[in-house]
């Protein structure tokens, strides 16, 4: 049985959206009087090669059948390639495992999201206790399933009134006193990524792309005006949603596909930027998107605030190191889902166990 104490060793594990890969964080976790604190002692990603990029992106079209199979692969897997992790950097006193997953359905209104890898099958592989399947409580408790992360915003990151990732997707956490709000603001990588797949690139290297194509008004406008921006949190996006909102209005408009980049990061850069009102408060920004210098550029253009741009470890791993904080708090039953974060009917502790 996992015990409650003072401190944790764990590996994080967060698979996301844009499919860039498996990020693996081991971190130590400690409480010191009311106030958590972490070290990450060691992390890395682990790419998705071309077999995995063409699965994952498909898989929410295979039929039921095809999906348990292609879960069982999954799970086999993403059990190697932690296995590798904890081999290739010598871990041990490792106390558990916390995955996300990697998220294929996610329907909240429809009660409603499944993520590969969450089964026991991953316990069984690794020989380590694995703690998973944080959405699915929170979405039967009629939420949004999430953001996730805010949690971890609020009891790691004190510091920061607004943390926002510029993920597959972009998400913020708004801070105000005690008490914590979020939700996610617009696709971000899952669409910069698919456009640069369609000239032969993974993604936009440092935004070069995108720098050297024009705006385009007409389909700027289109973006701006999805009505998605003028709903009231908490809210959430999903593939799904992007292969129905966003690509249909993009190929409406035939144009080259660095003027798609150049007008979809300006739309990014516009959606970030109008939810900042308190214009003195510190931003901490991170995720994949940060890399994207001139994205990042845009975005401090519209904004005047402090915007801290982490290490390049938080850049990179801070939503697997949250990941790995969420199964601290499960395994000493606190509250891991906010309803002022996911809308569910109340606070609570999710996430499946396998000792």
């Amino acid at each position: 049985m996992l015990l409650i104490k003072n401190s944790y060793n764990v590996i994080g594990v967060m698979s996301g959206t844009s499919l860039d890969g498996i990020d693996l964080c081991f971190s130590k976790f400690s409480k010191h009087s009311l106030d958590w604190r972490f070290s990450i002692y060691c992390c890395e990603t682990i790419n998705y090669n071309k077999y995995w990029k063409l699965n994952l992106s498909k898989a929410h079209k295979l039929s039921k059948t095809e999906i348990q199979k292609l879960d069982n692969e999954y799970t086999l897997y993403l059990a190697s390639v932690i296995k590798k992790f904890i081999y290739r950097n010598k871990l041990n006193n490792i106390d558990f495992i916390s995955s996300h997953g990697h998220t294929i359905f996610h329907q909240p209104t429809e009660k409603y999201t499944f993520q590969l890898g969450n089964n026991v099958e991953l316990r069984n592989l690794t020989k380590l206790p694995v703690i998973c399947d944080f959405r699915s409580q929170d979405v039967n408790l009629g939420g949004q399933g999430a953001p996730l992360v805010p949690v971890g915003d609020l009891l790691l990151f004190k510091n920061f009134s607004y943390c926002i990732n510029l993920g597959g997707f972009s998400n913020i956490s708004i801070k105000r006193n005690s008490d914590i709000i979020a939700y996610d603001i617009c696709p971000v990588n899952v669409v910069l990524n698919h456009y640069c797949r369609k000239i032969g690139f993974e993604y936009d290297h440092d935004g070069n792309l995108a720098k050297s194509g024009f705006i385009n008004n007409k389909l700027l406008i289109k973006l701006n005006t999805i009505d998605f921006y003028t709903k009231i949190y908490p809210k959430s996006l999903s593939i799904e949603w992007v292969e129905s909102n966003i690509y249909p209005i993009i190929n409406s408009v035939d144009i080259d596909v660095k003027d798609v980049l150049r007008t979809f990061v300006e739309h990014i850069s516009f959606q970030i930027s109008k939810i900042i009102l308190d214009k003195n408060a510190n931003i901490l920004i991170t995720g994949g998107g940060v890399k994207n210098d001139f994205l990042f550029s845009l975005i401090k253009e519209k904004i005047p605030n402090t915007i801290i741009k982490p290490t390049n470890k938080l850049v990179d791993f801070k939503e697997a190191l949250i990941f790995g904080f969420l199964g601290v708090l499960r395994v000493r039953n606190e509250i891991n889902c906010l309803k002022s974060v996911t809308g569910a009917l109340k606070d609570h502790c999710s996430g499946e166990i396998f000792e």
